[in-house]
């Protein structure tokens, strides 16, 4: 498999320009990734619903991640931030699709002369997930999930199809969009639970509660039936549905939830009505 040595976009074999960066390959496209090494990510994660994930870096390999989410490192890794892209155009494109995905304008991106280590956590109680992706694969994760990953994946921007469940899948219009090759970690709340969807299965979740799923899953939403269910049966008009084929991840808890514990009252806790439901178009508070 052969990539852009500039870019990291997937090359056709006898390809002499990058599709999207233009770069000329003066002779063979890089049979890795840019950012990735032919060995595995060597990492842990550790710890129960407060996780952290430790990185062993090892000398060419690097990672980027979301602003504010290292824990530590040893002085062997070296850290810069930085807005990815080739020219200043890509650059402020790539920092405003980060913005709108609930992400910071610039990264940070870790790497080691020497082994070294870096931890990574999240802003709140929950769990790290970690996922492997092939060359051109995506997964579509909720805004804010995003925590580090190998910087050969491309992290990016989706739109929700379906005007409904842009309106009412409790994860507004807009989801992050994480493209291979290479490991990516995202966080979110709770514990959580995996489905592998065979064709056409289908599973109904609480709007809110999805953390991503992979792109080829249709996310939709469903009217949950009766009316008085509507109204009184506290989860809002509708459900989230995914179907196969393909992997999905749902999380237990979702920050609207834990506000509502710690601030019994204030608007946006577990329990919605209706009308409430209709709230919160552009963005999941999730």
């Amino acid at each position: 498999m052969a990539y852009c040595t500039q870019c990291g976009t997937q090359m056709a074999g006898a390809a002499r320009f990058c599709s999207k960066c233009g770069a000329v390959m003066g002779g063979e496209a890089a049979a890795v990734a840019p950012g990735s090494s032919a060995e595995p990510l060597d990492y842990t994660i550790q710890g129960d619903n407060l996780q952290i994930a430790r990185v062993r870096l090892k000398p060419g390999q690097e990672i980027y991640a979301e602003a504010g989410k290292m824990v530590y490192k040893t002085p062997a890794v070296n850290w810069d931030t930085r807005m990815s892209g080739q020219s200043l155009g890509d650059k402020l494109w790539g920092a405003l699709k980060r913005k709108l995905a609930g992400e910071s304008l610039f990264m940070t991106y870790f790497h080691a002369s020497s082994p070294g280590e870096v931890g990574f956590a999240g802003s709140y109680p929950g769990r790290i997930q970690a996922y492997a992706l092939a060359p051109g694969k995506s997964i579509l994760v909720q805004r804010d999930a995003f925590l580090f990953a190998e910087s050969s994946v491309q992290l990016s921007v989706a739109l929700v199809k379906k005007l409904g469940a842009g309106f009412f899948g409790g994860e507004g219009f807009i989801l992050e969009k994480l493209t291979g090759p290479g490991t990516v970690f995202i966080h979110a709340g709770g514990d959580h639970v995996e489905f592998d969807l065979k064709p056409g299965e289908v599973v109904q979740v609480d709007t809110g509660c999805v953390v991503g799923f992979d792109e080829s899953v249709e996310y939709d939403i469903q009217f949950v039936g009766g009316i008085k269910t509507a109204i009184f049966g506290g989860e809002g008009l509708f459900l989230t549905t995914l179907t196969g084929p393909g992997k999905v991840t749902l999380q237990s808890m979702t920050l609207a939830k834990l506000r509502s514990e710690l601030a019994p009252g204030q608007p946006g806790g577990e329990t919605r009505s209706g009308l409430e439901s209709i709230t919160g178009i552009l963005r999941s508070d999730d």
